[in-house]
């Protein structure tokens, strides 16, 4: 029997990773499309008036096989892919795309939700259960459940088109990624560089059978060199081949995808009756409308610009000092680091020994037990998908388990770039059953090398607190409906537990518990802690500026008819106009690399790591005001936003944990751009 249909007898129900090959991937999408087309046709056509218990909970708890499955096949997707992994991707995605739209544009099934829908006022609903219900409704209505045929039938051509194109965007940024390699002979060219990211270079080189270094656009090789390496025509080099993944008018060009994503993006949004595909999307966010995000995002701007401007011109002063009359982006992290080197003294390379990865694990897991009581213990008997995953079992600290946490750190070919959180199985209680989530972490982080364990920048550090803060929310689900739970909230709620956690990056009390140098386990020291306090607001103009373009670059392609767009670099260089800090690149374009809007599910939505932040900063402020291991505030972060996944309205919660709406006198207080 197909091991992914048949009834999982491990630990917990977990993926049995390594039962499961490629070729057991195709047979078991069919038959697990099958099996939800038979639940879905049983809800729509019984013979009983519609309820909420025989229609939208019903609804909630069909496909669940498949719903398993697909979350099994697409994260590996993302962080143990290959060829014929891919390939199943491009045959699969468009069934999927159907089988919604089967659903959706399913009128006897739309007929009942409708009804029950219609009555939501008189029904004796919890809160829970009428976000439920208005969920399924607007499931329905948005995605065309209202249009006449014709246009369910376009509806289901442009969903399915855009189903690949989405895919193929990821395949050939991997695979541009995969491609370059600078390969560096001459030992004189390695002036600057860590001893760390040398020997990572010579251990690569001596993997592939080649003498010498070799350095790749995977973040820790990348940024590394981008960092420290004094040669700058290599950097330049390196630079541009990183920003040119994709914009090379070669078979993984993403040009033409870019232009195809958005237009159908906007021809979407048209037929289903809104103006742009941003007002589609950000209906269904805090945010509610563009104009509030641009309005959100230009008043940041405007505080942030002057700091930016100020920022980069030091930088360009430092580098004047040694005879470069134009700062190019391949130098900005370079004289970033000489300047936060002469500002703090601050050497990050200093830092690393303090930053063991195992180390960072413990704290963070210490962090997590001493707020909201959980305990994790490394377990063997789960299966994985590749060696480098650990696998924990979390309980809290009356021993009931809470959940399963899968955790994968380091870089690998079939592994796309990045940090995320996902889940293998989503939290939800039925028939008296508390059913407990499966969560993984997915980071690139520098491996241990012959004579160092993997030791950590404080950025990566960071990194790892932000997606574990992702996967606390995951975690500590406690809803009845797996749609609504954990990390099933608007976009711009979502980042708050994970910006959120960063924080005690940044305090002594919080470092001393994991901050030990990994050969004397000494902890880190005061002078240290006082430094990376002060350079936590290091050109913090120029970042807000970086990030917010981002956002507006975003909002460009989403926010307007994109039908007369025809080069996507004049569009990325109008859009950047008025954040624009360094000289353009004419090799280099952002777009045909942006992952997270073109591959991921930021679309009109990458202003919410900003948005996230004024939340995060003051929620923060208020740990900060109460203790930041205060068991009571803690407890109120758990009960009001963390166990609640997307069970209510996002600012209700908010304001139920923090007593009041956020303001963004914290974040600007702490950027130090007030």
């Amino acid at each position: 029997m197909n091991p992914i249909l048949a009834p999982f007898n491990t630990p917990y129900q977990t993926a049995p990773f390594s039962k499961i090959n490629n070729e057991h991937f195709k047979p078991a999408f069919e038959k697990a499309i099958a099996l939800t087309k038979t639940e879905i046709d049983a809800i729509a056509n019984q013979k009983e008036p519609p309820t909420f218990e025989n229609t939208i909970e019903a609804l909630e708890f069909s496909g669940t096989t498949l719903d398993r499955l697909s979350s099994i096949f697409f994260n590996l997707n993302s962080a143990e892919t290959n060829d014929e992994i891919q390939q199943i991707a491009q045959e699969v995605s468009p069934w999927l795309s159907d089988l919604s739209n089967d659903i959706r544009l399913n009128e006897k099934l739309f007929k009942r939700v409708k009804a029950v829908y219609d009555q939501r006022d008189t029904l004796d609903l919890t809160k829970e259960q009428h976000m439920l219900l208005e969920k399924k409704y607007k499931g329905f209505a948005r995605n065309g459940a209202n249009l006449n045929e014709a246009d369910k039938t376009t509806l289901r051509e442009l969903d399915k088109k855009l189903a690949k194109l989405s895919l193929q965007f990821g395949e050939n940024v991997l695979a541009e990624t995969n491609a370059y390699q600078l390969h560096i002979t001459d030992e004189n060219q390695l002036k600057g560089l860590p001893e760390g990211a040398i020997e990572a270079a010579h251990d690569l080189a001596k993997e592939e059978g080649k003498e010498g270094w070799i350095f790749t656009l995977d973040y820790p090789s990348y940024i590394p060199f981008m960092t420290y390496a004094d040669n700058r025509q290599l950097r330049e080099k390196l630079a541009k081949a990183f920003g040119a993944r994709a914009f090379q008018g070669n078979k993984n060009d993403n040009q033409e995808i870019v232009l195809d994503i958005v237009k159908l993006r906007h021809q979407r949004a048209n037929l289903l009756g809104y103006k742009t595909h941003a007002h589609f999307v950000l209906e269904e966010r805090m945010a509610e409308t563009p104009e509030t995000v641009l309005t959100f995002s230009n008043d940041l701007l405007e505080k942030a610009l002057p700091a930016a401007k100020a920022e980069f011109k030091k930088l360009s002063e430092i580098a004047a000092k040694d005879g470069i009359d134009q700062l190019q982006k391949w130098d900005g992290a370079y004289y970033s680091e000489k300047l936060k080197k002469e500002l703090f003294d601050l050497d990050q390379e200093a830092l690393k020994p303090y930053f063991k990865l195992e180390n960072v694990i413990d704290g963070v897991f210490t962090i997590a037990e001493r707020l909201y009581q959980l305990k994790f213990t490394e377990v063997t008997t789960i299966d994985k998908y590749h060696p480098d995953v650990k696998t924990y079992e979390v309980t809290n600290t009356e021993g009931e388990f809470i959940a399963v946490f899968y955790a994968d750190f380091f870089p690998r070919k079939g592994k796309r770039n990045g940090a995320w959180m996902t889940s293998y199985k989503d939290q939800w209680m039925r028939h008296g059953e508390n059913s407990r989530p499966h969560i993984s972490i997915v980071c690139n982080f520098t491996k241990p090398t012959a004579t160092k364990p993997s030791l950590l920048t404080f950025n990566e550090v960071t990194t790892l607190f932000h997606e574990f803060g992702h996967a606390l929310h995951g975690m500590l689900a406690n809803t009845h409906y797996p749609s609504l739970s954990g990390t099933h909230v608007y976009w711009d709620f979502v980042e708050l537990p994970s910006q959120l956690m960063e924080n005690w990056c940044y305090e002594k009390e919080a470092l001393d518990l994991f901050a030990k140098h990994y050969q004397t386990n000494e902890i880190i020291p005061m002078e240290l802690v006082e430094k990376i306090k002060a350079t936590a607001n290091f050109l913090e103009g120029m970042q807000t500026v970086r990030q917010l373009s981002f956002g507006l670059l975003d909002m460009k392609w989403h926010g307007q008819d994109p039908s007369n767009i025809t080069d996507v670099k004049a569009f990325e260089n109008d859009a950047f106009t008025q954040t624009k800090l360094y000289p353009d690149v004419a090799e280099n374009c952002m777009s045909t690399s942006f992952s997270h809007i073109f591959q991921g599910g930021y679309s009109s939505g990458y202003y919410s790591y900003k948005w996230a932040e004024v939340l995060d900063a003051d929620a923060f402020a208020y740990f900060q005001e109460t203790g930041i291991f205060n068991k009571d505030t803690a407890k109120s972060f758990v009960d009001n936003v963390l166990s609640k996944g997307g069970t209510e309205k996002p600012m209700e919660l908010y304001k139920r944990f923090r007593g009041q709406e956020p303001t963004n006198e914290a974040l600007l207080k702490r950027a130090g751009l007030i």
